[in-house]
Parts: structure tokens; C-alpha cells; sequence
């Protein structure tokens, strides 16, 4: 049993009883990104960490511009490898671009269900959820899925709600994008609980939807012809594009925030110079271009976009040498471990951990984020908590005034709590994760009367 690439490139709109229909203008696939783009979702990235919280250095990245660059990485890659497949299974009725544009829309969104601090809000979600006063035994009162949903928080579930059910609330399916593209957005094609099972390969490693959303999943994985894995448990082999989303953005990251790093004085010249180097073949031809550029900057700028080609061409000839392998769900590493240059890319790794991601600047600042984060959580899920059970006119003083800070959206219609308490906690963290830095500490100084609103 394998699938199918005519399968897999579903044009059909979740949500949505309109039967996808030819255009000059722009394909379905295009729709999807321009989709994403002009999504409130996407725009708050733009005050997102990537690597550095509440950079004042414009230069540097956030969630937004990295999604950017990874998503421009995968359209080439998505691309390039379009082009071998439709030669190679002779399928002259299918386009190259739509293979990219695919791979570019999932790549737009693969982190917009990050929530704020990077990773470690992602971190600070599940840190309260087991060791809090009040989140603990909140959570430990749910059961299976609903309880590791918050457990294992995982950025990766949130963005698949953020796409198919927060963005356009009132409309069936969210953004009413393409089975295509949700299923390659998905590099975590399983539920949050598997029954103690432990499952190898990339794809098993997190949960890629929420207990919440697993039917929306189910049907977008028959619709593409996705692998089951498991008759017990909600879980697939993944999408073959889902390979390349992962690829562009392991891409992206290993080799900017390098760039990033630089720039903010974190590694000297000749760091980057030698680390972009031991990449990239035929390496005094590249150090001869590089002779007839003044500016060390713009030195290094060159060897970025002459690395990143490099291991793109890698990626394509890994992703198309185990392709069979991949259809029939047989493969399940990330394309990067596979690559010749591997250990040279993952030096670059070593090389941010060492002087970036432990910086006394990002350090203390992630772990401001941290408590602010958990504090917001244990505070507000108390006053949900207090209005679900005495409703608005019995609840607490505090209570009530504390939840209008929360929009009715992640409440319930009417302001009214859900009666059920897993509910109440995801929309609770629909929340706390779609805010940015920025206002996440602003509504935590006002919380805590650090700092009052504006008279």
C-alpha cells in the first residue's frame, strides 16, 4: 500500500462545498498562502521571538520573517522536487509550482500556533500544567488525550487549530484551506495520547492536533490518503511534503540564526566564515567570490544563500532517492540526518546552542516569559473556573472583572463558560498562545498591578 501524489495534492477546501474550479489568476494552492498571509494569525508573528525576545534591533528575525524565509526555502525545494516526480511517475496532467506552492503555504504557517517567548512559552504551558498550585490537579482531573493535549502542549497542534478553527471562527473549516496543504502543515500526523505505545520515526515524535480536532484531521487524512498506523489510536504516516515543510524550516533556522547571531556580536567572522565554508563544495571558488566583497556582512550574506542552495539540492536528491520508501510510509527521519553535508549542518547547531540560545540576554528574557506565561494561566483559569461554577452574578468581585479581559471567543457565547472543563482550558490556551510578546507582558503588568492603564 502507498499513496498516491494525485491523492496527496487534494485540491478541496475544508469546510467548503464549493468544488475547486480552474483559474487564470491564481491556483488553489496560491489561495492558501494568500490565505495565511493576510490572517491576523500570521501578522501577530511579527512580535513573536524567533531566537531573540523583544529584539530592539530591527535586523534581527522574528516568527513572522523566519516563516517568510522558510516558506521561500520551500517553495524551491517543493519545486525542484515537483519537477523529478512528475517526470519520473510520468503524470503530465500535474504542475511542478503546485508541489511548491503547497510546500510554501505550509511552510507560511508552520509556526503560527507558536505561542509567545518561542519555545519556551511552548515550555512554560507545560511546565504550569504539571507543577502548578492550581493548573496540576486541573489538568490531572482530565483524561488521556484531553489531559497530555496540555501536558505535551505542542505549538504544532495549536497552529492546526489556529488554521482549520480560530482564524474565521463563524466559518466552517477556519481558513477553508486546501486538504493539501493542511495534511503537509502536519509533521505530526497523531493525537497527543497512544496508550504508553511508543511509536519510531520522526513523524510519531509530537502530537500534531489536539483531542478537540481529531475528526477534522481524520477526514482531512482519508481525503489525501494518509497511512494509519494504528487501528486504536489516531495516528498516520505523513504527508511526503510534510518531509520538505521540515526540511526548509530545519534549513532556515540552522543556518539564520547563525547569520542573526553574527550580526548581534555573538560569533566573530572567521566563526561563520569557516562553520558556512565546511558546507559547501569546491570551497576556494567560493572563498575567490568572496575576495571582491568589501563588507564583512555582506561576505557572510553570500555564503548564507550559497549554503542554503547547497543543502536544497541535498534535500532533493534524499527526498527523491527514498520517495518509494516515503510513499509506502517505510521512511520516517528527517531529511537533514540523511544529507552528506549532516554533520557540517548540525555543527551549525552546536555553534548556536553554544553562543546564542544560552546568552544572558535571551536567557533572562525567556525566563521573564516563562513566568509570565504560567502566571497568566494559573490566574485566569481560576476565574473561568469561578464563573463556570457560580455563573457571572454568583462568581467573585474579582472573577468578574478579571474575565472581561478575555475575549468572548475564548470563553464561550455569550460570555457564558462551557460546562465542560477540558473546553474551558483549550480555549483558555487558544488564548494565552495567540498573543505576542509584547502584549502578553502588558496584560500581565495589568494583572498583577506591576503597571495601570492609561487615565
Amino acid at each position: 500500500m502507498s499513496m498516491q501524489w494525485p491523492d496527496l495534492l487534494n485540491r478541496k477546501r475544508l469546510g467548503s462545498q464549493t468544488h475547486p474550479t480552474a483559474s487564470t489568476a491564481r491556483t488553489d494552492f496560491q489561495r492558501d498562502f494568500d490565505r495565511i498571509v493576510f490572517s491576523s494569525a500570521f501578522r501577530r508573528m511579527q512580535d513573536k521571538t524567533q531566537v531573540f525576545p523583544l529584539s530592539k534591533i530591527d535586523y534581527v528575525r522574528t516568527r513572522l520573517t523566519h516563516s517568510l524565509e522558510a516558506s521561500s526555502i520551500g517553495r524551491s525545494l517543493g519545486t525542484l522536487v515537483g519537477e523529478q516526480v512528475i517526470k519520473r511517475h510520468q503524470l503530465p496532467e500535474m504542475e511542478a509550482a503546485d508541489f511548491g506552492n503547497i510546500c510554501a503555504a505550509a511552510c507560511l504557517a508552520h509556526d503560527i500556533g507558536n505561542p509567545p517567548f518561542g519555545h519556551s512559552g511552548e515550555d512554560a504551558i507545560r511546565h504550569w500544567a504539571t507543577t502548578a498550585d492550581y493548573g496540576r490537579s486541573r489538568v490531572a482531573a482530565l483524561r488521556e488525550s484531553e489531559r497530555e493535549d496540555f501536558l505535551a502542549f505542542e505549538g504544532n497542534a495549536q497552529g492546526f487549530r489556529i488554521l482549520t478553527r480560530l482564524q474565521n471562527p463563524d466559518n466552517p473549516g477556519g481558513l477553508q484551506l486546501t486538504y493539501a496543504t493542511l495534511a503537509a502543515f502536519t509533521k505530526y500526523p497523531r493525537e497527543s495520547y497512544l496508550g504508553g505505545n511508543r511509536m519510531g520515526g520522526v513523524s510519531a515524535k509530537k502530537h500534531g492536533f489536539n483531542v478537540a480536532d481529531q475528526s477534522t484531521f481524520t477526514d482531512i487524512a482519508k481525503a489525501v490518503g494518509l497511512i494509519s498506523r494504528s487501528d486504536q489510536y489516531a495516528v498516520w504516516r505523513r504527508h511526503p511534503l510534510a518531509f520538505l515543510v521540515e526540511a526548509a524550516d530545519d534549513i532556515a533556522y540552522r543556518v539564520i540564526d547563525i547569520e542573526d547571531g553574527y550580526r548581534l556580536g555573538h560569533f566573530t567572522y572567521d566563526e561563520v566564515i569557516d562553520a558556512f565554508l565546511a558546507i559547501l563544495p569546491a570551497r576556494d571558488k567560493h572563498q575567490k567570490r568572496m575576495d571582491g566583497i568589501r563588507d564583512p556582512k555582506d561576505r557572510v550574506e553570500f555564503l548564507r544563500a550559497k549554503v542554503i542552495n547547497e543543502i536544497i539540492q541535498q534535500s532533493l536528491t534524499c527526498f527523491m532517492d527514498h520517495e518509494s520508501a516515503i510513499l509506502a510510509g517505510q521512511f520516517d527521519t528527517p531529511l537533514l540526518d540523511e544529507l552528506p553535508c549532516n554533520q557540517q549542518a548540525d555543527q551549525l547547531i552546536n555553534l548556536a546552542a553554544e553562543h546564542i540560545y544560552c546568552a544572558p540576554a535571551v536567557v533572562s528574557i525567556q525566563a521573564a516569559g516563562f513566568q509570565v506565561v504560567n502566571d497568566l494561566l494559573e490566574r485566569f483559569i481560576q476565574v473561568i473556573d469561578d464563573v463556570a461554577g457560580q455563573n457571572q452574578k454568583q462568581a467573585s468581585a474579582r472573577s468578574r472583572m478579571l474575565i472581561q479581559l478575555i475575549p468572548e471567543q475564548f470563553i464561550g457565547i455569550n460570555r457564558t463558560p462551557s460546562s465542560d472543563p477540558y473546553t474551558r482550558l483549550l480555549l483558555l490556551t487558544d488564548f494565552i498562545s495567540g498573543m505576542t510578546d509584547s502584549y502578553a507582558v502588558a496584560l500581565y503588568k495589568k494583572v498583577t498591578g506591576i503597571s495601570l492603564p492609561d487615565s
